[in-house]
């Protein structure tokens, strides 16, 4: 008598994994069942092979966090015909004793059950060209920190031995190099100078090389249009605008602007009960790298545009300065978004 292979057409199964380097934690169910739960493999194929053989016919939905894998176990998935979710590990419903006794299966079982219930809300999936933009401003912007400790220990080292290090010379023009170049040869024990100054000058022509290649990058993703145009806004300088293209990419994914904002990270915490409300300050929940640049470019905007230097005056005479700077960040962002959907120049009102 042959055996007669199972069809499980029609019948949804759903996979939570538990994405690691070394190995992968998946946990299948279906109807409300937990059917299994095993380590495998980080391998989409195998996965796919296995979920096809073991249930044959079955219409797969699958979900993992995102991390440092990023979304090619995504796009692997997809393309093997299996429906996969990414999301953000902090919208995923967790107890008490799941917080407290945290373990892979565990967590696997998680999504997965989230998952069965529709609980799971999938994050924004970069495509392989804009993920690589992404990562190319990143690094852009990781140089440029690694640039700024080299020149706070110049400024350290310069203090030590008395050199004064006026406001005019730390522009860090190529003037200024020469001359710490000739300081090292003036003091004691000036090799660790030399050795800083030398890190400083590769650290320099990394950064223009990378920005020539970030510019060219965004000309060849079709979005110098958008970038010409982002930059007419006051304080929104060469590397906010390409933070804004690479880490948003479709500003229409946002429906609403307190959405944006939200991303960003310019939302407040509130905790309301009953006719009790509380505002708890910025939530902690943000991109990080448009944060930051969003309100550097607040700063630099007040002394640039009429309108929000009297936003800003008003605003320090009940608050501080701090707190001001906050409010004018939300509103050079809402011009952010008013650009780019619009397709149009910024242009400063004068008139006030």
């Amino acid at each position: 008598m042959k055996d007669t292979l199972l069809s499980f057409v029609g019948q949804v199964f759903y996979i939570g994994i538990d994405v690691h380097l070394k190995s992968w934690t998946v946990t299948i169910r279906t109807s409300g069942l937990e059917l299994k739960t095993f380590k495998m493999n980080p391998v989409p194929d195998q996965l796919a092979v296995y979920l096809h053989q073991r249930y044959s016919g079955g219409r797969f939905k699958t979900a993992y966090e995102a991390g440092f894998c990023g979304f090619w176990v995504h796009h692997d998935l997809i393309n093997l015909g299996i429906e996969n979710i990414v999301v953000n590990p902090a919208d995923i419903a967790t107890t008490l004793k799941e917080k407290q006794h945290k373990c892979d299966p565990r967590d696997s079982r998680k999504i997965a059950r989230e998952l069965e219930c529709n609980n799971l809300v999938p994050i924004y999936i970069f495509s392989l060209e804009d993920q690589t933009l992404k990562s190319l401003c990143r690094l852009r912007i990781t140089l440029g920190q690694d640039m700024t400790v080299i020149k706070n220990r110049i400024c350290g080292y310069l203090n030590l031995y008395g050199q004064k290090v006026s406001v005019e010379e730390t522009r860090w023009t190529g003037g200024y190099i020469n001359k710490l170049e000739s300081i090292s040869e003036k003091l004691p024990n000036g090799e660790t100078l030399k050795h800083l100054v030398i890190s400083l000058k590769t650290k320099k022509k990394e950064i223009l090389d990378i920005t020539r290649d970030l510019k060219k990058a965004i000309i060849r993703a079709g979005k110098e249009k958008l970038f010409k145009l982002l930059r007419t806004i006051p304080g929104i300088g060469f590397l906010t605008a390409a933070t804004f293209i690479t880490e948003v990419v479709d500003i229409n994914r946002f429906r609403n602007f307190n959405a944006f904002a939200a991303f960003v990270g310019l939302m407040p915490c509130i905790e309301s009960s009953d006719e009790k409300e509380k505002i708890k300050g910025l939530s902690k929940r943000k991109n990080k790298y448009l944060m930051k640049m969003i309100v550097e470019a607040a700063w630099v905007a007040v002394r640039k545009d009429p309108v929000l230097l009297k936003s800003y005056t008003e605003l320090t005479k009940r608050m501080k300065g701090q707190k001001a700077i906050i409010r004018i960040a939300k509103k050079l962002l809402n011009r952010v978004k008013a650009v780019w959907l619009k397709q149009t120049e910024y242009i400063i009102c004068t008139n006030i």
